[in-house]
C-alpha cells in the first residue's frame, strides 16, 4: 500500500499533497514486467494520477491521464478513482535507451518530446471534462505542472520521481503536488518557492527516511501546515467478466460475427492487470442481440 497525505496552510491559501507509492510501483513493474526507463515514465505518471484522482470529489469519479508522444515506449495511460487507487499500462513495457546527460533514466527520452498529455476527468455528467497540452519535455512531473497552468489555470508546482534498482526492482518512487488557491499572497508564493528550491528530489527524500506527511510539510514550511487527510492508495483494476462482454458488445454485430466464427475460444486479455477472460463463439453470438 502507498501512503497519500494531504496538508494545507494555516490561512487555507496553498495545498500540498505527497505520497510514498514504492509499493504500488513496485508491483506496476511485477505486473508489466517493464524495463527500468518505463518502470520510472509509467511510475511517475501513476504518481501523478493517484494524487489528481484523491482530489476528486465523488466516490465513483475518476481521472485517466494519456501520454501520447513520439518515443519508443508509446502510448501511457494511467487511470484513478477518487480514493487515489491506480491502474496503468505502456503500449511498449520494453524499451532500452542509454542513460541522460545527467547520468539518470532517459524518460523524456523513452515518452518523446513531441506529443500531447491529456486529462479526462469522468466527473458523473453528461459529459466528461478533457484537456489537452503539447508535452513539454516528456519527463512527465513538468508535463503535469503545465497542463493546470493553461488546461485549469492553477499554479501548481509538480515534482515526481522513481528509483529503479540495477535488478530492475523498484527502490523508491513518489511524488507531491502543490496548488495555490487565487488569494495567496505574495509573501505565501515566495516561502513556496523557497521550499521547492530547497528540497531533495522525491527519490532522495523518500530514500533518506522521509514519510509523504513529512515531504507534505517541508513544502508548506513557514506556513503553519495542517494534515488535511490521508489515504491509502494502491494498484486497483475493476476490470470484470461483465465489463469485458461490454466491450465486446460494442464492436457491432458483424465484427461480433466475425470473431464467433473463427475462432473456438475467445480471449480478451485486460491491459490494465493481464486477466484473461474467456467467451465461447455462442456466448459472442449471444451479444449480438
Amino acid at each position: 500500500m502507498g501512503q497519500l497525505k494531504r496538508v494545507i496552510s494555516a490561512d487555507g491559501s496553498v495545498v500540498a499533497a505527497a505520497v510514498d507509492a514504492t509499493d504500488l510501483v513496485a508491483q506496476i513493474e511485477q505486473l508489466h514486467q517493464t524495463s527500468a526507463v518505463v518502470t520510472a515514465a509509467l511510475g511517475r505518471l501513476s504518481v501523478a494520477a493517484s494524487m489528481m484522482g484523491y482530489s476528486l470529489k465523488g466516490d465513483k469519479e475518476s481521472v485517466t491521464i494519456r501520454v501520447d508522444g513520439d518515443g519508443p515506449a508509446g502510448q501511457l495511460v494511467a487511470v484513478a478513482d477518487a480514493g487515489g487507487n491506480v491502474k496503468c499500462y505502456a503500449s511498449h513495457p520494453v524499451v532500452e535507451l542509454p542513460l541522460n546527460a545527467k547520468g539518470k533514466l532517459d524518460v523524456g527520452g523513452a515518452v518523446g518530446r513531441n506529443g500531447t498529455l491529456s486529462v479526462v476527468k469522468d466527473l458523473n455528467l453528461k459529459e466528461p471534462y478533457v484537456g489537452m497540452v503539447p508535452l513539454v519535455s516528456g519527463e512527465i512531473a513538468e508535463d503535469i505542472t503545465s497542463y493546470y497552468a493553461v488546461s485549469e489555470q492553477i499554479p501548481t508546482v509538480c515534482g515526481l520521481g522513481v528509483l529503479v534498482n540495477p535488478d530492475l526492482t523498484v527502490q523508491a518512487a513518489g511524488g507531491y503536488l502543490v496548488q495555490l488557491l487565487p488569494f495567496a499572497d505574495e509573501a505565501c508564493i515566495q516561502t513556496l518557492e523557497d521550499n521547492v528550491n530547497r528540497l531533495p528530489s522525491v527519490t532522495q527524500m523518500l530514500t533518506s527516511g522521509m514519510m509523504a506527511e513529512q515531504i507534505a510539510m517541508a513544502l508548506l514550511e513557514g506556513l503553519n501546515p495542517n494534515l488535511l487527510d490521508e489515504a491509502e492508495v494502491a494498484y486497483r483494476c475493476d476490470c470484470s467478466r461483465e465489463r469485458t462482454k461490454g466491450v465486446l458488445a460494442s464492436l457491432g454485430k458483424q465484427d461480433l460475427e466475425d470473431i464467433a466464427s473463427k475462432q473456438e475460444e475467445i480471449q480478451v486479455c485486460c491491459h490494465f492487470c493481464n486477466k484473461v477472460y474467456s467467451f465461447t463463439p455462442q456466448e459472442v453470438r449471444e451479444l449480438e442481440k
